[in-house]
């Protein structure tokens, strides 16, 4: 049996021999996304793919059969496979820029696994991810086109802030008074609890609402992609490089948010506020600067304090972007507005699953009530979605609706809830996580139409373990392929 060593992506690919065209797999490997090329423990090439033949502009023929150091301008040090090869572990995320026998440059970022047999090394196999490809695939995701101009994509207004609260309400009534000035805002608030829900709200309340509104996720894009994205590119730049228009000059006359900008390079931090300060930007590569008009939001998930003491934002930095700061409390500090939000979850589910469920029961709000929420409103609209899914045409969420994974997070139980798990057998709690693990299965494969790898992905688990559960369940994923 051949096997590729798990890295930190736990990425395993399970084959007998290296007659690809034999299995399923070589249909899988060759069309990609990323770059593939499999060699054996010499280095020789075995298996080389369409989209890395499109990064390298080589013809896959002409590189099968010859060593990896006779196709680039690299050395047994210089090349992933190789080095690699040489040592028997993972190479992750390599970042570089070579060039091909035949002249052509390629930037990429590069993932080298070890692959073995009955426990000897015998080859490695190379992902590898264009940066040109990767940044135009990051930017269509986020619906921003260069064609078109960009529109206002924020659909929440303050309206759909649910909580009478006072710390809710404040929040809300600054963020209200300062959405009218030019001043940037920043967000703080632990995970779940509505960061983006609050800048969508500011900009649709201000006079940028029919302007666009770009929320940037600066932890979701690479460090080395970021800056282009962010800032735009000219031809010339750097290799491959094109006139391009980054988030900031598509965001002018509008709203840009910068979602976890502690996760922000430093380098790149002092280059943002430069942009700050001057009001213009310029492109990567262009002496031109681009005035810019554009109110900018900001948010960090931890007290801001802390996260210039660990040196991850700049001080100067802070006090640009938190002209105006506005602190959202964890649901744990609103337990008096529980019942307020469970309401509005399940009115909302209502409409959207066809339901029609009423309340939850005492013991469920008890738990409600007792449990810390570290995944704050979220976690509770998670919570509520997935209980709905489990009434079966009852009005009234209980406790064995929950789903069985918050039992594992939950610090303690309340006396009621520990009362009635005495009394249960063993076979019924197996035989209700076991329901409601094929349902979220099913979900999952339903919003992902019948796609079992995207639907593995977005359930946490790999697509080894997820189709095991498909055969424990008896679930056929083309049942759920029709859009």
């Amino acid at each position: 049996m051949l096997y590729i060593e798990a890295g930190p992506d736990d990425r395993v690919i399970k084959m007998d021999t290296f007659n690809l065209e034999d299995i399923d797999i070589y249909r899988v490997l060759s069309s990609m996304h990323e770059g593939v090329v499999i060699a054996d423990a010499k280095g020789i090439v075995r298996f080389f793919n369409k989209t890395q033949a499109k990064i390298d502009d080589v013809d896959p023929k002409e590189a099968i059969g010859k060593k990896i150091t006779d196709i680039y301008q690299l050395t047994d040090d210089t090349s992933p496979t190789m080095k690699c090869l040489k040592s028997g572990k993972s190479i992750m995320h390599e970042t570089m820029m070579y060039r091909t026998r035949s002249g052509k440059v390629a930037n990429i970022i590069s993932n080298a696994y070890p692959l073995y047999k009955s426990g000897k090394l015998i080859g490695a196999i190379n992902f590898s991810k264009d940066y040109q490809l990767l940044e135009e695939t990051i930017v269509q995701n986020q619906n921003f086109s260069q064609k078109k101009k960009t529109k206002n994509t924020a659909r929440f207004h303050f309206s759909d802030i649910i909580g009478s609260g006072p710390d809710i309400r404040n929040a809300v009534r600054i963020a209200m008074m300062s959405s009218h000035s030019p001043s940037s805002i920043m967000i703080y608030g632990e995970t779940g609890t509505g960061k983006e829900l609050f800048a969508q709200s500011i900009h649709n309340h201000s006079s940028r609402k029919k302007k666009p509104f770009i929320p940037v996720n600066c932890a979701a894009i690479p460090e080395n992609l970021l800056e282009g994205i962010l800032f735009g590119t000219s031809k010339g730049a750097f290799t491959g490089a094109i006139n391009k228009s980054g988030l900031f000059e598509l965001a002018n006359g509008g709203t840009i948010f910068l979602d976890e900008l502690d996760s922000m390079p430093l380098a790149l931090q002092a280059k943002l506020l430069r942009v700050i300060q001057e009001k213009k930007v310029r492109k990567l590569g262009s002496l031109k600067e681009i005035d810019l008009d554009v109110k900018i939001l900001s948010s960090v998930g931890q007290p801001p304090l802390e996260i210039i003491q660990k040196g991850a934002l700049r001080m100067d930095l802070f006090y640009r972007m938190g002209v105006v700061f506005i602190m959202l409390p964890p649901l744990r500090e609103r337990k008096n507005e529980l019942r307020e939000l469970t309401r509005y979850f399940i009115s909302q589910y209502n409409q959207a699953l066809n339901v029609q469920v009423s309340n939850v029961s005492k013991n469920v709000f008890e738990w409600f009530s007792n449990y810390h929420w570290p995944g704050n409103v979220r976690e509770l609209q998670h919570i509520i979605e997935a209980s709905m899914n489990m009434v079966a045409g009852g009005r009234t969420i209980r406790q064995k609706h929950l789903p069985s994974h918050i039992f594992s997070f939950a610090k303690h139980k309340t006396p009621e809830i520990v009362k009635q798990d005495q009394h249960k057998t063993a076979s019924s709690l197996v035989e209700n996580q076991a329901a409601n693990e094929k349902q979220m299965i099913c979900n999952a494969l339903k919003k992902n139409f019948g796609n079992a790898a995207k639907a593995a992905r977005s359930l946490g688990i790999s697509p080894q373990s997820f189709h095991y559960k498909l055969k424990k369940y008896q679930v056929r994923r083309q049942d759920y392929s029709g859009r």
